[in-house]
């Protein structure tokens, strides 16, 4: 089984404004994803991100509690406050 995970936007890139690609964090790891189905993200926003294709935009609040059920399965390590990145 295949999960999204959540990310923050950190860099968006328009060069190509059919494929528009931004860098993402992933609590500290920064990814470069495809934005192509999510064109309305903005830097700071958090996307639901299904290998290397961001599927949605999610609120702050949503990611956060996806970031504390793959902490509580031992999944990642929260790095003090709220944005694990």
């Amino acid at each position: 089984m295949c999960l999204a995970i959540p990310g923050r936007l950190e860099e968006r890139s328009d060069d190509d404004p059919i494929m528009p690609t931004g860098k993402v964090s992933f609590g500290g790891v920064r990814k470069e994803v495809s934005l192509a189905c999510v064109p309305e993200a903005k830097v700071g926003d958090y996307i639901l991100v299904h290998v290397g294709l961001a599927i949605s935009v999610i609120d702050e609040e949503e990611a956060m509690l996806v970031y504390s059920y793959l902490e509580e399965m031992g999944e990642i390590e929260q790095r003090g406050g709220g944005d694990p990145s």
